[in-house]
């Protein structure tokens, strides 16, 4: 379909206006101004639109003018960030990155490098995503995300991954100070425990086994969506289960949350960074490089 209007016409009104006149249109654009005119002439005549006024000692803008080239910055906008999008693909930038992490870290501890990220001012979408317990690795496997920020060591699916420690996790075994098993002498026993509800977070895997850690055979779940909903579930003394010690500090600090010995311990969770090998594309690069170091997750997990 032909359109009159083209990014060329587009940039020669944007130039008449800042220099106001076609002579300083045409030294800006490095033409002659017979060539500007036509240009004009020629768009006005395409549109059968009158785009300047040319009644008074200089050409001015009628309100037709105007609109057109209002809305057509714009799209002259636009069509410098398509070319600068497709000079950053052919550079290998991709156009989106989708980054998979793990609830049991906070997604604060991402926007750090975000932030670093996008100061960068490259033309790149990138989407976070929750995960929980084997949801990372399932995630990743199945292409729907393409880096892992704390894909767990004991989930890891076949296949060819490159990954990359970033700590341990250590566990507090944790009851609302109002809970009845606050009171109780330490260690704790399955007896103990087993009388009340586990504070579950969902699984998100859709095709690896579910994970379901510190839970005993014949105790009841109050199941949520992730870590920080299982943290208040915990809080408000509905149910009892194991938490990330990171996750949890305010509330031990101000009692809201007690932690409790338990006969069994739960040992931590060493947590990577997890990529396929073979994707290498320079946004995933970027954090690749940028998380694996980042004091906002390795001064996170030393807490």
């Amino acid at each position: 379909m032909h359109t009159a209007i083209t990014i060329d016409a587009l940039k020669v009104l944007d130039a008449i206006d800042r220099k106001g006149s076609f002579a300083g249109a045409a030294g800006e654009l490095f033409r002659v101004p017979s060539a500007i005119s036509y240009t004009v002439q020629k768009l006005e005549e395409d549109l059968d639109v009158a785009i300047f006024d040319r009644s008074g000692h200089r050409a001015a803008l009628t309100p037709a003018g105007r609109y057109l080239l209002e809305e057509g910055r714009g799209l002259l906008e636009a069509a410098e960030n398509l070319a600068h999008a497709t000079r950053q693909v052919a550079q290998g930038w991709e156009t989106r990155l989708r980054i998979g992490i793990n609830s049991l870290l906070p997604a604060q501890s991402l926007f750090p490098a975000l932030k670093a990220f996008c100061e960068l001012g490259v033309p790149v979408d990138v989407q976070v995503v929750e995960e929980v317990f084997a949801g990372a690795w399932d995630a990743l496997k199945d292409h729907r995300v393409d880096l892992v920020v704390g894909a767990d060591h004991l989930s890891k699916p076949a296949g060819h991954y490159t990954t990359h420690i970033l700590g341990e996790m250590p566990f507090e075994f944790a009851v609302a100070a109002s809970h009845p098993l606050a009171g109780l002498s330490e260690p704790l026993t399955e007896e103990n425990i087993a009388r009340y509800p586990a504070a579950v977070a969902a699984d998100t895997s859709r095709s690896l086994p579910h994970g379901h850690a510190g839970i005993f055979s014949r105790q009841r779940t109050l199941t949520v969506a992730n870590v920080e909903q299982k943290i208040a579930l915990q809080e408000a003394g509905l149910a009892v289960g194991w938490l990330p010690r990171g996750r949890i500090q305010e509330q031990l600090e101000s009692g809201t949350l007690v932690s409790k010995a338990v006969a069994e311990p739960r040992p931590p969770v060493v947590l990577h960074l997890a990529r396929h090998s073979e994707a290498k594309g320079k946004a995933l690069m970027w954090f690749w490089d940028r998380l694996s170091t980042d004091p906002a997750i390795t001064t996170w997990l030393a807490s």
